[in-house]
C-alpha cells in the first residue's frame, strides 16, 4: 500500500466502526451462533471495500501469519481480528470452540475443512475450499469449527477479517497432529495497540 492508500484507509476508518457498532446490535438479539446468520452479510459489505484498515495491522511476517485484535467487545461477546498471510503461509490444522465469520479483505485463502467420526477420529471433511475476495465463510461448534487454513497465493500476501464469539486471543483452543492428538494453545495477539475506532474530530 503506498503512502496515499494509507491515509486514505486511515481515513475510512469509519467502516470499521461502523461493523462493531451494527454486529453489537446483533449479538444484543442474538447473542450464539445465530449472530453469524444477519453477521455474514455486515461482514461481507465490511470486506467489499479495500480502504479502511490500518497499515500497521497488515503488516506479514517472513515466518508465519500474524493475528491483528482490530476491536474486542468490553464484554468480550465478540471480537474482530485481521489475519495477514505471506506467502505459501497456513494454519496447522485447529478448533476455534466458539463461533466463527471470515471474509477475505484481500488475496485468497484455502480453508480445509475437518470432523471426528463415530470413533473420534479427525478426518477431512468435504474438498479443500477456495475463499476469494469478498467472500465470507461461518463456522462454530454446532455446524463445524475444525479446519486448517492456508494463503491461496504463493507470491503475495492475503488478508482476511475474522469475526469471533468471543476475545479470541484468550480462548483455549488445539491444534491437532496427523494422528488427531490435541495440543493447547492460546493465540493472543501480534499487536500491543489498537486501531483508534472513536476519534470522529476529521470529520
Amino acid at each position: 500500500m503506498n503512502a496515499f492508500a494509507a491515509v486514505r484507509a486511515a481515513g475510512n476508518i469509519a467502516r470499521l466502526r461502523d461493523f462493531v457498532t451494527e454486529f453489537a446490535r446483533i449479538v444484543d438479539r442474538t447473542p450464539d451462533e445465530r449472530a453469524t446468520i444477519a453477521g455474514a452479510l455486515l461482514l461481507a459489505a465490511l470486506v467489499a471495500h479495500d480502504d479502511w484498515l490500518p497499515e500497521e495491522f497488515a503488516q506479514a511476517d517472513p515466518v508465519r501469519y500474524r493475528q491483528y485484535l482490530l476491536h474486542c467487545d468490553s464484554r468480550e461477546r465478540f471480537s474482530v481480528v485481521s489475519f495477514v498471510w505471506g506467502p505459501g503461509q497456513c494454519t496447522p490444522v485447529h478448533d476455534h470452540r466458539v463461533w466463527g465469520m471470515v471474509g477475505v479483505l484481500r488475496g485468497a485463502e484455502l480453508v480445509e475443512p475437518y470432523h471426528r467420526d463415530g470413533e473420534g477420529d479427525l478426518l477431512p471433511s468435504g474438498p479443500t475450499a477456495l475463499l476469494a475476495t469478498g467472500q465470507v465463510d461461518t463456522f462454530g461448534p454446532a455446524i463445524g469449527d475444525i479446519h486448517r487454513v492456508a494463503n491461496a497465493h504463493e507470491d503475495r500476501t492475503s488478508i482476511s477479517i475474522h469475526v469471533y464469539g468471543a476475545n479470541i486471543g484468550a480462548v483455549e483452543r488445539a491444534t491437532y497432529d496427523e494422528a488427531g492428538r490435541a495440543k493447547r494453545f492460546v493465540s493472543g495477539y501480534a499487536n500491543t495497540v489498537l486501531p483508534n475506532l472513536w476519534d470522529r474530530s476529521a470529520a
